[in-house]
């Protein structure tokens, strides 16, 4: 089969598209056929290097997330799934792994997998697993979003944004998308009640918010301080000075600043494929690439200003 591995640690470039071995289920295991995988920030970091006490300095090393496919075979104690199923999922974010959901199989527990939802293809199902969940955590268990409540989104066009939008105003947020201007009209086509320009509008001149979700990661003691009492922020872009910010907000307690690593199971994607069937969050794709491009993708994530996800197409 083909997969896509970081053959060193560097720029895109260091992706090579190889032929391996097929791998085969284990017990407790279920091999996909892999249809789409996304871009997602953690495929990045994996790939420049900056999580090798994770991955490790032995190569090469399998990229790609999540994955959206259907059932090829399963392994032993398996029950719930047969061959056909349409699932989708991810491989777990802190192991290594020699191929991942970017191939065209991947093995993976049975439990970090679900039913795909309906209705959507496995190109939009893809674009939906990482930053659907990491949305979904983040309101509904970090800061634990009540209606009514006023929310920030800071960098709400990207995936995890445009999806924090929609389950914001679909739990009954005022929501404040910042963003780049030409997306505003999107923004509040997926339930934003106002969308500010991120170049022109500082931290000091908005707020006070209730929530704050932040997918940035930077300035982050500035937008804590627009917190309203009672206020709770939560960052999922995480880098050295985010690390930093996250540790000194301690001495506020309830009002410091939050953050995870989503690493969602079977019952959170099951979860987000009803807010998909509801209606409440559906699927923003800024472009989709082929297989054999994926390093653009990588570089075109990178570049930023995206509207939604980067998904590749793992079968045409």
């Amino acid at each position: 089969m083909r997969a896509v591995q970081v053959m060193s640690y560097g720029a895109a470039d260091v992706l090579r598209i190889n032929e391996v071995a097929r791998p085969a289920p284990g017990a407790g295991e279920v091999l996909i056929s892999v249809e789409a995988s996304s871009v997602n920030g953690h495929d990045v970091i994996v790939r420049a290097g900056g999580l090798k006490m994770i991955s490790g300095r032995r190569f090469p090393i399998g990229a790609g997330l999540d994955f959206a496919g259907v059932v090829a075979a399963t392994g032993a104690d398996v029950e719930g799934y047969r061959a056909g199923d349409r699932v989708w999922g991810m491989v777990h974010p802190r192991q290594r792994h020699i191929t991942a959901g970017a191939a065209e199989y991947v093995a993976v527990p049975a439990d970090r997998i679900a039913p795909a939802p309906e209705g959507i293809s496995p190109v939009e199902a893809a674009s939906l697993v990482v930053a659907g969940s990491t949305a979904l955590i983040a309101l509904r268990d970090s800061v634990r979003l009540t209606s009514g409540e006023r929310v920030l989104v800071r960098g709400a066009a990207g995936g995890v944004g445009t999806a924090a939008v929609q389950l914001a105003d679909a739990m009954g947020g005022r929501v404040t998308a910042l963003a780049r201007h030409r997306h505003a009209r999107l923004l509040g086509d997926l339930g934003a009640d106002e969308v500010l320009d991120y170049g022109s509008t500082t931290s000091e001149r908005i707020g006070p918010f209730d929530v704050i979700v932040d997918t940035v990661g930077s300035e982050l003691h500035c937008y804590r301080s627009r917190l309203a009492k009672g206020g709770r922020m939560v960052t999922v872009g995480l880098s050295g000075s985010a690390l930093a910010a996250i540790a000194a907000s301690s001495v506020y307690g309830a009002r410091r600043i939050r953050t995870f690593s989503a690493n969602p199971e079977t019952a959170v994607l099951r979860d987000m494929a009803g807010h998909v069937a509801s209606g409440a969050l559906r699927p923003v794709v800024d472009s989709v690439y082929p297989l054999a491009e994926i390093a653009a993708a990588h570089q075109a994530f990178e570049r930023g200003g995206v509207l939604g996800k980067h998904v590749v197409a793992v079968t045409a």
